[in-house]
């Protein structure tokens, strides 16, 4: 039978656990408001503590298969262009040599051994030239922009395998907490049963939530022990402290929201890559086009008749004649250009969307954990007060049970919506290239 005056106790209790602020207040004072920079590149001031050192997330990204393959992209698009730049064309000779016989009525036979060398080489025309040298060289541009993309792809690969061993860890922590609690629980649940002073159900009940609790810190354990393996696995330079960092305080994002648009624009390799690719189809479009126009092959040849009688020299020109299928070749590459620029113009429309999507998720991000702390707060304020009416006396078991199960709830969601602030933040700078300093002066 709960005490009259409990009656009076726990509305107040519920009403201070559920109640929520209509304007969330940040940890550091006042209401969230986004304070306007005069430039949104502003990066951490220091580097934060939550995240792996610098230098081995650098070496770590430019470790990965992916990056080096990038880099050996790089080499080869180098020798092409040097290939590209040389020409498929090479000098020929051609020698022959042969003998000849005159049979005469009047007279014997008369033999003669006679030769001939000759040298020629197609010719690339001047236009043809410079477009190939063109090709060459944004094929290596396109693959320095690759190299980037990669490093970037792999960055943001290593930032999110880093927050989930961060959350699986944190939500240990805090089940390794809730844990010890409940085990203290049971225990004092237990002396007062073995003094006579209360139920054996409420023992049970007791026994029950801590064994909750340890099944539920060891599966925490497990994910932990997961992601960390799945971590050290993917990115070997990265070394795991034997204790988590603790997460920092999301902050808001500061700056104009037009500038990070402009800022995340500019830096999306997925972008500079279409762009490249488009450039590169229309490089090679007009080089089709200008192959309507065919080489000419120049030479010059000696030659000896009737054993030396006879001495030849000359010089040798061939046209091809084009036909069909060159100009087929040229609007095939027109058309592939279009595509091209239609591909650019589809990815510039999804990097909108998803520059869109990124900057609201900062914002809801920190806004959430906002309102998950103050609920956790009011709910571990609300559990400590059904714990001290308990020790009173004021307070069935099951409801101080219910209290620290709902407040333990609430910091778990609390704790999952900090990292998810802080993870949506870092992706924000490092997608701004403002987080860890990978990247190749000639990659941009």
């Amino acid at each position: 039978m709960m005490p009259r005056h409990l009656h009076r106790l726990l509305p107040l209790t519920l009403a201070l656990a559920f109640s929520a602020s209509a304007h969330p207040t940040d940890p550091a004072g006042g209401p969230f408001t986004a304070t306007a920079t005069s430039s949104a590149t502003a990066s951490v001031s220091s580097y934060p503590g939550e995240l792996p050192p610098a230098e081995q997330a650098i070496a770590a990204i430019h470790q990965a298969p992916e990056v080096l393959g990038a880099l050996a992209t790089i080499d080869a698009e180098a020798a092409r262009r040097r290939a590209l730049e040389a020409g498929p064309y090479e000098w020929a000779v051609r020698l022959g040599n042969q003998q000849r016989r005159i049979d005469a009525s009047d007279a014997a036979a008369q033999r003669y051994r006679e030769w001939s060398a000759a040298l020629e080489r197609p010719l690339r025309l001047p236009g043809k030239a410079s477009l190939d040298a063109a090709i060459g060289a944004q094929g290596v541009a396109q693959a320095k922009v690759g190299h980037a993309d990669a490093m970037h792809e792999t960055a943001r690969s290593l930032l999110a395998a880093w927050f989930n061993w961060l959350r699986e860890s944190d939500t240990a922590r805090q089940w390794q907490r809730q844990s010890e609690s409940l085990q203290r629980q049971r225990e004092a649940t237990a002396r007062r049963v073995a003094l006579g002073d209360g139920a054996r159900l409420e023992l049970m009940q007791a026994e029950a939530a801590a064994a909750q609790a340890q099944a539920a810190l060891e599966q925490a354990r497990r994910r932990t022990a997961v992601a960390a393996a799945e971590l050290r696995s993917r990115f070997p330079a990265i070394t795991l402290p034997a204790t988590p960092p603790t997460a920092a305080q999301p902050q808001p994002l500061a700056g104009d929201i037009g500038e990070w648009r402009e800022h995340l624009l500019k830096e999306n390799h997925e972008l500079r890559l279409a762009r490249a690719g488009t450039q590169q189809a229309r490089l090679l479009a007009n080089r089709s086009d200008a192959e309507r126009t065919p080489d000419p092959t120049v030479g010059m040849h000696v030659g000896s008749d009737r054993g030396g009688e006879e001495r030849v020299s000359g010089l040798t020109l061939s046209i091809p004649l084009p036909g069909g299928a060159r100009a087929a070749n040229a609007q095939r590459e027109g058309a592939l250009a279009s595509v091209a620029a239609q591909r650019e113009a589809a990815t510039l429309a999804k990097v909108n969307a998803e520059i869109s999507g990124a900057l609201a998720a900062v914002e809801t991000a920190y806004a959430g954990w906002q309102s998950s702390e103050d609920a956790a707060q009011r709910l571990e304020q609300a559990a400590a007060l059904m714990a001290r009416a308990r020790t009173l006396g004021e307070a069935a078991l099951g409801d101080v049970l219910l209290a620290q199960r709902q407040a333990n709830e609430a910091r778990l969601a609390a704790n999952a919506t900090r990292l998810e602030a802080l993870e949506a933040r870092y992706r924000l700078l490092l997608d701004t290239h403002q987080l860890w300093a990978y990247a190749d002066e000639d990659d941009d």
